[in-house]
């Protein structure tokens, strides 16, 4: 009798160790399947119904989502060749190069007076100075003074504050981010072709 209880005793530590084998090896399985799951859901969840049904490209190749990135095209009867284009309705600024592919495009922030559509050129620029609004300006570039007096010009405040113009004044500043203002200054040295939209 105390043989078989040793011997049934030793069959159920074997059984045991074996089981506990089976689950270590299955734990590992998962652990190391667990990133290929995660992946393909995070995969299947960012695919949109158009990337569902083919390779989401247009005609000529292009990925169909980088149209929603692309700016706006630079408005048409804006001239040709190296110009900024200012656009009073889409409060939008274009770096036209002399090449129609170059080109840099980002919204601005106006003041309280818009400019009359026509064609200027930049007339001055300062690397810094004061703005109407109390506010220090950096990369300030100059393009028309109207009959009034209003100065219209782009700029960047150095902090990155969007402007807050005092609605009793007559001021023409076209607030750029601090980026968009390095880049239009580089772009306009005095002379600058200028062109403003409606």
């Amino acid at each position: 009798m105390r043989r078989v209880a040793r011997s049934s005793s030793g069959v159920f530590v074997t059984g045991l160790t074996a089981a506990a084998l089976a689950v270590v090896g299955y734990l590992a399985y998962e652990a190391s399947a667990a990133p290929h799951r995660v992946h393909r859901s995070s995969a299947a969840a960012s695919v949109t119904p158009g990337d569902a049904k083919g390779s989401g490209k247009d005609d000529k190749g292009k990925g169909g989502d980088a149209r929603k990135d692309a700016p706006p095209a630079v408005p048409s009867g804006s001239g040709t060749g190296k110009r900024v284009v200012y656009s009073v309705g889409q409060k939008r600024v274009w770096l036209a190069g002399a090449d129609a592919k170059d080109v840099r495009s980002f919204e601005v922030t106006p003041s309280t007076v818009n400019p009359q559509p026509g064609t200027y050129a930049v007339t001055s620029r300062d690397l810094n100075g004061p703005g109407s609004d109390g506010v220090r300006l950096e990369h300030i570039v100059r393009f028309h003074r109207d009959a009034n007096g209003v100065v219209f010009g782009f700029s960047a405040a150095v902090d990155g504050s969007p402007p807050q113009p005092d609605p009793a004044k007559k001021t023409g500043g076209l607030r750029e981010k601090p980026a968009d203002g390095r880049a239009m200054w580089e772009f306009a040295p005095n002379g600058t072709k200028v062109v403003v939209v409606p």
